[in-house]
């Protein structure tokens, strides 16, 4: 069935669905008609309004669930509410200020992990954030000598960044070799990315252009394969709150729940579609079957891009939830946090 458009509701009908969808968003209730009289203060009996009701669910925008009189949003009246009707309100001082000081003060892996646990205590939704993939530029590496078959690698890159690796040493590798090793890293890699420091290594060796002896020549490669599996290994999403699904009321819908955590599971495609709000420059909303993946658990996606230093868009920060969220408060709270997550990254 086709959705009708938002224009040609008439005025009446507008304020009698606003009214549904709001207190449907509030309460998880069907909403019947002696509640609209209620509420909404309009000059109609609970007849009149049931009329209206009656029509607005032909219009493919309310649905009436199992034998209950109240009527219900559908995802399609939920779409029409969010693009057309939902005044978002910004986030609360108090909500600002919890954001950013659970995002500061530390590295911005840290922030990222914090991004998502604040979202998700705020919006009581499950919090995610899609990990840059961070390709580390080589300003030099170190070789330290532990034993006589461990050493530890001093990997520092471009921007300041320092990681250490204990890595197992070639057999026959002495002192020089290592000097020798890092020596080669420092003048012909530096400012390369890990792959672009393999295949440079790779061509200068087939070039015989790379003056190092067979130890020091098997250190680097081992020393740049292992950070290369390292990073390939680094999650690229984090979820946080999945707790949060299972409130008070889920065990009225604890089939939908079930599946939504089923879902939850499916990090690769959770990933996909992340990826595709990356796409946008500003907030997206997946609602319900508008997704393949959340579309049997009838859940809701809100996902907006955050950028690094150059502008360009590095993640993607949102909530996972049931339809039935205050769209208006966590829209602009997903917003903001992909705001300051910005701004830390710059």
């Amino acid at each position: 069935m086709a959705t009708q458009p938002i224009t040609e509701l008439s005025d009446r009908a507008r304020e009698v669905f606003r009214v549904v969808v709001e207190s449907y968003l509030g309460t998880g209730v069907p909403v019947g008609s002696r509640t609209i009289s209620k509420v909404g203060g309009f000059n109609l009996s609970p007849a009149s309004i049931r009329n209206v009701m009656q029509d607005l669910e032909e219009a493919g925008l309310l649905s009436a669930p199992h034998i209950s009189a109240g009527r219900m949003p559908t995802e399609q009246g939920l779409r029409l509410f969010v693009d057309a009707i939902m005044q978002a309100a910004e986030p609360s001082a108090e909500e600002r200020r919890l954001i950013e000081r659970q995002l500061s003060g530390g590295p911005i892996e840290s922030a990222l992990s914090a991004a998502t646990t604040a979202l998700s205590d705020l919006s009581a939704c499950a919090g995610v954030v899609m990990v840059p993939k961070r390709e580390p530029r080589l300003r030099q590496i170190g070789f330290v000598p532990l034993s006589h078959d461990q050493a530890m690698a001093v990997l520092v890159g471009q921007d300041g960044s320092v990681e250490n690796r204990v890595i197992e040493l070639p057999r026959g590798t002495t002192p020089s070799a290592l000097v020798e090793a890092a020596n080669f890293v420092s003048a012909e890699l530096s400012g390369l990315t890990l792959g672009e420091a393999r295949a440079r290594l790779s061509a200068e060796i087939r070039r015989g252009r790379a003056a190092l002896d067979r130890a020091a020549r098997a250190l680097i490669e081992h020393g740049l394969a292992v950070w290369s599996e390292d990073g390939d290994r680094r999650p690229v999403l984090i979820v946080r709150g999945q707790s949060h699904l299972l409130d008070g009321g889920a065990a009225e819908d604890l089939e939908r729940v079930r599946q939504l955590l089923g879902e939850l599971e499916d990090r690769q495609e959770i990933a996909r579609l992340l990826d595709s709000a990356a796409d946008g420059a500003a907030t997206k909303i997946f609602i319900g079957s508008e997704n393949k993946l959340f579309a049997l658990s009838g859940s809701s996606v809100i996902a907006s891009p955050y950028r690094g230093s150059d502008g360009r868009v590095v993640g993607v920060v949102g909530v996972i939830g049931p339809t039935r969220l205050n769209y208006a408060r966590v829209v602009p709270m997903v917003d903001f946090t992909a705001q300051t997550l910005s701004r830390l990254m710059g």
